[in-house]
């Protein structure tokens, strides 16, 4: 067996790790969504402060989970393995002191220009100028948490390189518990409560950051900034970087976009967008992130090994786990839209017409999320062999689409249709970034594909029918007690994944399955 021919336990163990972390932090940030719609509820200031926070927390996924850590973990698993200690260690400070010489002066402009930026990504708010003072107010609030999260996205990216995972994957625990803090405990206390979120997410960039870099010091490769743009490494990066912010963030973008065209619809349409995706974020982290983020160094190992079979092997085993978990929870997530919103979100303040409408766009949501998936393997596929035009030609293609698509469904569909319109042009994206590898020949579908798809059908169409028939209907949720709430769902969650597993199980599926060939 080659150096590269991982087998599949120490792939479940990275993705154990990194997916435990991941859940704690999604279940902390379902906590923090409900601790804001209860306080807050849908309206003028929570859109605000909404967009408000997309802004930096865009720029945030493209950092943590998007461009530069595309752009920069292949380059820098090629320095750890083929360049001395010393050389590996100039390398981490030179590319720390580029992104601050970067981001350092962005920052500033963005702060001193937050009221063109508040119009940009919400137009919609012109006419209404309290909510757009409220959001300037608060953009000039959040967005030096950029700086501060890109240099904690560059040390978990370091982190990984070195197969510490469960770090960084912890690290985004912490922004959503200094934001219940700041919800809870700052908002009465100011004139406008709601910009205590903001507070929250500056409080959080700061504490982020300090908690890595205690675990950097330990492997000797805490930063030193040190500005040298003409190294050969940190121009490699930023060449990569230009066609990886588009390519590997055509979904947040697209996400922007619906941000952008809600503000030109009824007041809480951004509201619902966000707390809809929220709950789709959820298994998108919790399988999408920790995929990506464990095949990415995986990938580039085995690149420069020059292991094409172990390449493709990894990229169809990550392709079969993605599937075999995002096809059934894309299908609960749709069925089980209204009873979620219901019960996490129902209040006095986020009433029953705010859930009826948020999980109508969750349903069109859903059916994106296989291709959310397999997008977060696939694009690794490219970025580990240094290849960041093919994903930035993709981009560019599906952005046109879902720019088209919004435009088109937006009147007949209201916000709905933004969300289905960025599902559409993610299945596009995922079918385009698939058929490229496979004419490159990178990838190549071993056996074993027909015979799981069939198990993984029958048990997702099973489960489906079981739960639709099951649950009732949303206005039951609405009106039943919260803890009664509560205990429904978690019955029907728990019970419809075991049901699914069952299924599986009984059709002949074991988890060797999951290993390419075997059928």
């Amino acid at each position: 067996m080659s150096r590269s021919n991982y087998d599949t336990l120490p792939l479940l163990r990275s993705l154990a790790t990194v997916g435990g972390n991941t859940l704690l932090s999604r279940v902390l940030g379902f906590l923090r969504d409900l601790v804001i719609a209860r306080l807050f509820g849908a309206n003028a200031a929570t859109d605000a402060f909404l967009v408000a926070f997309k802004i930096p927390n865009f720029m945030r996924r493209l950092f943590t989970e998007g461009a530069f850590s595309l752009a920069f973990v292949p380059v820098l698993s090629e320095y750890r393995e083929r360049r001395s200690p010393a050389e590996f260690k100039q390398f981490v400070d030179r590319v720390a002191g580029a992104l601050l010489a970067f981001l350092l002066p962005l920052t500033g402009l963005g702060m001193l220009a937050a009221s063109g930026l508040a119009i940009l990504f919400a137009p919609g708010f012109v006419s209404q100028p309290q909510r757009w003072a409220l959001t300037t107010d608060m953009l000039r609030i959040t967005l030096p948490y950029l700086p501060l999260i890109a240099l904690t996205a560059f040390a978990g990216g370091i982190l990984n390189s070195m197969r510490r995972f469960g770090i960084p994957a912890f690290t985004p625990v912490l922004l959503n518990l200094c934001m219940i803090a700041a919800a809870g405990w700052l908002a009465p206390h100011l004139e406008r409560p709601i910009t205590a979120l903001a507070w929250g997410v500056l409080a959080a960039g700061v504490v982020q950051l300090a908690f890595q870099a205690p675990f950097l010091g330990r492997l000797g490769l805490l930063p030193r900034p040190r500005y040298a743009p003409w190294d050969p490494g940190v121009r490699r990066i930023g060449r990569l970087m230009g066609p990886a912010l588009l390519g590997a963030s055509v979904i947040q973008v697209n996400l922007l976009l619906d941000t952008l065209l809600a503000s030109f619809l009824p007041v809480g349409s951004i509201s619902w967008l966000y707390y809809s995706n929220r709950l789709l974020e959820f298994p998108q982290g919790l399988l999408g992130v920790a995929l990506g983020t464990v095949i990415l160094p995986r990938l580039s190992t085995q690149h420069m090994s020059e292991d094409p079979g172990a390449f493709s092997q990894t990229l169809d085993r990550a392709l079969r786990g993605a599937l075999v978990l995002g096809l059934p929870a894309a299908v609960g997530l749709g069925v089980l839209a209204g009873p979620m919103m219901a019960t996490l979100f129902h209040s006095a303040t986020f009433t029953a017409q705010d859930c009826v409408l948020s999980a109508r766009s969750l349903q069109a949501y859903a059916l994106g999320l296989p291709a959310y998936l397999a997008i977060k393997v696939l694009a690794p596929g490219y970025y580990a062999r240094q290849d960041g035009r093919t994903p930035m030609r993709v981009a560019l293609i599906t952005l046109v689409a879902n720019i088209g698509l919004s435009l088109a469904l937006m009147r007949p569909l209201a916000h709905v249709g933004l969300a289905l319109s960025t599902s559409l042009t993610a299945c596009l994206n995922g079918v385009l970034l698939w058929r490229g590898l496979v004419t490159q020949g990178v990838y190549r579908a071993l056996p074993g594909w027909p015979g799981l798809t069939v198990r993984m059908a029958l048990a997702t169409a099973i489960m489906g029918g079981a739960l639709g028939l099951g649950v009732g209907a949303a206005t039951d949720w609405l009106v039943a007690g919260t803890w009664q709430r509560v205990s429904w769902l978690v019955l029907w969650i728990s019970g419809g994944g075991m049901g699914y597993f069952a299924v599986l199980f009984l059709s002949g599926f074991r988890l060797g399955h999951l290993r390419p060939g075997v059928s």
